[in-house]
């Protein structure tokens, strides 16, 4: 069975000494609940929890999956006692609003919990995982008595949250989905259609489901204008808040997938379902926003640990595995063979795993640090500046974080070589739970067009700017460095081309705006190296200070910059490839016609 053990010293260098989370705690309104001691105990019990309860059934959760019975779904064994105990701990309250039973702690410290419950048991988490979500939309769109109704049980876990979206035939285009809501004399709606690829839509671990629906209204404009947002509980909750009728929902299938095998991915039925109108008529998708989202980051950090998971697998095995002799001579003359970490080319896709994961955690501890002042910073232009950051950053967090992340579990099973096929090692099950997040939440290639499309050019780059000027700030500040300018330099050069690429595409644009689309997925891929490397140079800068102090943790600074220069040499060049293929332009991708694209093999 695969083992993990939850990177807590790496967590603490990003937390406490490159992002100075105390301060940042000590700045937000109710920080102080998120003292060094508190933060320390919710990290070491998270890690005793994810490592002792989840991870024993990620293997047994895979090979069991679901099963569905008489619309009735049972999770894998094993997995509702582990709710429970998630539960009893007090973890799906950890970030929620006092008002509502939650703790009140910052949504980052939620995040770093969420990385360890990724990395041990992604299909687990999922169950749990969009309640949050829902939770959010209701409290900003809902009525009072739909918050007074939901929000508790779904803070404290007894209730889950999903997101139906999609449908059979629209995909990411959810203007054309057909599920539609006519009004009751009660005010409510009788929800009816099919929704597919739902998450958790039907299992047994809580005692009552929350849908959020997206549905059409009868007098509803055409396309995406039209579509509204219904909560569509699987039990009608009684006057006293328990769960009673149940409603016209039900799990008609479970789908047969590629991996995440032990979470229940479902076709809902909903048969004149009764819902309740979240926010205003036709406005459906922007509310849905406020979850989709917070979803959005957490596929991001499903990446992260995933790759941190095969990393850590990968190298207790190279460590352990004899095969062949190093190319200069035996590493280890006392055995038949050396072990296989000292050859270049295991050494390449270890460290690749390695700088992935570790960047990783700084990019989602980073951006948690801005979602924590946009929920609650005090200061309107510190709001401002983080939101803009979020909007970013956050098709950023969740696409490449998700390719690098399928890299890295890739990576890891060509480590272990033939026994990475074999299941009973467990390498193959992290490629496969990790195919999935490139996919859902938003294609890598939705994702780039919001990046380059919306969050960039839609405002003439402002926002990238907001980004680029604080790179920019941090470059200048230590270019007179002899000691990071191996790093600071080439950052500082990027940086500025970032912004000519982004000006080169916009102003094709404006002649064929199919250049975005060409661009997009090249430009976000580009995006996601440099935002990289600027915290792989601040993490440089924190290492050289520690080992100038002193520090009697020396071979974790050092390992930190050498993780940092195999980076730069050898990941970041990835960039010139982006940035050739950016400026390449629509021309081969536009040429060949649909028809020409079958030429040579017709019959």
């Amino acid at each position: 069975m695969p083992d993990y053990q939850p990177p807590l010293r790496d967590l603490r260098f990003v937390m406490d000494e490159m992002l100075d989370y105390p301060a940042h705690y000590a700045r937000l309104p109710g920080g102080e609940e998120a003292s060094p001691d508190v933060v320390a105990a919710i990290l070491e019990e998270g890690a005793r929890f994810t490592r002792e309860v989840l991870l024993p059934l990620n293997q047994s959760g895979d090979r069991e999956g679901c099963l569905l019975e008489g619309g009735e779904v049972k999770a894998p064994k094993g997995f509702r006692e582990a709710y429970q105990q998630y539960v009893e701990g007090g973890w799906p309250s950890l970030a929620a609003d006092p008002e509502h039973g939650g703790q009140g702690l910052p949504h980052s410290l939620a995040m770093v919990l969420s990385e360890m419950i990724c990395a041990t048991n992604l299909a687990w988490g999922m169950y749990p995982g969009l309640s949050h979500g829902a939770a959010d939309a209701l409290r900003h769109h809902g009525t009072e008595e739909q918050r007074a109704t939901y929000l508790t049980k779904l803070v404290e876990g007894v209730w889950t949250g999903t997101m139906c979206l999609t449908e059979p035939h629209c995909g990411t285009d959810l203007g054309l989905i057909k599920t539609r809501a006519v009004p009751n004399d009660d005010g409510s709606h009788a929800v009816t259609g099919t929704k597919i690829f739902i998450s958790a839509g039907e299992h047994d671990l809580a005692e009552n489901i929350v849908h959020l629906v997206l549905a059409k209204l009868p007098d509803a404009p055409e396309g995406s204008k039209g579509i509204s947002l219904f909560v569509v509980p699987k039990y009608l909750p009684t006057e006293t808040g328990e769960p009673g009728e149940r409603n016209g929902v039900v799990c008609g299938s479970l789908e047969h997938k590629m991996g995440i095998h032990g979470n229940a991915t479902c076709v809902m039925n909903f048969d004149a379902a009764r819902g309740f109108l979240v926010g205003p008529p036709n406005k459906g998708l922007a509310c849905m926003f406020t979850m989709m989202n917070a979803a959005r980051l957490g596929v991001g950090i499903q990446g992260l640990g995933l790759a941190e998971a095969s990393f850590q697998n990968a190298l207790a095995y190279a460590r352990d595995r004899l095969q062949m002799r190093a190319l200069d001579g035996p590493q280890a003359p006392e055995k038949p063979a050396d072990p296989i970490i000292v050859h270049p080319d295991v050494r390449r896709m270890l460290l690749t795993q390695k700088a992935f994961a570790e960047g990783g955690r700084m990019l989602v501890l980073y951006t948690a640090q801005m979602l924590d002042i946009v929920e609650h910073g005090q200061d309107a232009a510190e709001r401002e500046r983080a939101e803009t950051l979020l909007g970013l950053l956050t098709p950023i967090v969740k696409a490449f974080l998700t390719e690098v992340g399928f890299e890295a579990t890739n990576e890891g099973v060509q480590v272990f070589g033939g026994h990475g096929f074999i299941q009973e090692w467990g390498m193959e099950q992290l490629v496969r739970d990790a195919r999935i997040t490139r996919l859902y939440e938003g294609t890598t290639g939705i994702q780039a067009l919001d990046l380059l499309g919306r969050k960039v050019l839609m405002n003439q780059g402002e926002s990238l700017k907001v980004f680029t000027r604080e790179i920019h700030k941090f470059c200048q500040a230590e270019e007179g460095s002899s000691e990071l300018a191996e790093f600071v330099k080439p950052l500082a050069v990027l940086n500025a081309e970032w912004g000519e690429l982004t000006m080169g595409v916009g102003m094709k644009a404006m002649q064929d705006r199919e250049e975005v689309g060409a661009a997009s997925v090249d430009y976000l891929m580009y995006a996601g190296y440099v935002t990289l490397a600027y915290l792989f140079a601040r993490a440089a800068k924190q290492a050289r200070e520690a080992l100038a102090a002193g520090s009697d943790d020396a071979d974790f600074y050092r390992a930190k910059l050498d993780t940092v220069r195999f980076y730069f040499q050898r990941l970041l060049p990835r960039t010139r490839a982006h940035a050739a293929m950016i400026q390449a332009g629509a021309g081969s991708l536009m040429a060949l016609s649909s028809e020409d694209f079958g030429r040579g093999f017709e019959i």
